[in-house]
């Protein structure tokens, strides 16, 4: 019986002194995880905020990346096509020049085989005939000729 006596007042002891301990401190673990947890979910919600932040500033810049490298072609386009237009215009001027001064070369060179045409059509009627020709029948015929 001593022995039922000695475990009702160690249950008693232990109820009354070591258990709450024991239950507080389990409870005090309890809330400290619930505590950790919060946090750590405050904490992830945060993360997945700047990350969804950082996201969108990463998707800003590369649209206005994009945007100021279109800009900078459409521009390098742009004076690509105003220099070809120059050079362009520059090379119409030269050519124009060019064909002026092939035609006044041609219509010199014309006149010149003219006269180079009488003079060797005279000589060549004069060594055929013996008879010096008439400068005006000469020209007449070379003129008939040149013409076609």
């Amino acid at each position: 019986m001593s022995l039922a006596i000695f475990f009702v007042v160690l249950y008693v002891i232990v109820s009354k002194l070591a258990l709450p301990k024991v239950g507080g401190a389990i409870e005090a673990r309890q809330n400290k995880i619930e505590g950790d947890l919060a946090e750590a979910q405050t904490l992830r919600d945060q993360s997945d905020a700047a990350l969804k932040a950082y996201e969108s500033e990463l998707a800003s810049a590369r649209s206005r990346a994009q945007a100021i490298g279109n800009e900078s072609r459409d521009k390098a386009n742009a004076q690509a096509e105003a220099e070809r237009k120059a050079l362009e215009e520059q090379l119409a001027a030269k050519l124009a020049g060019a064909e002026k001064t092939i035609a006044s070369t041609r219509t010199a060179a014309m006149s010149n085989v003219r006269g180079i045409a009488a003079d060797a059509a005279g000589q060549i009627v004069q060594q055929l005939t013996g008879v010096v020709p008439d400068a005006a029948s000469v020209n007449a015929a070379v003129d008939a000729s040149l013409k076609g």
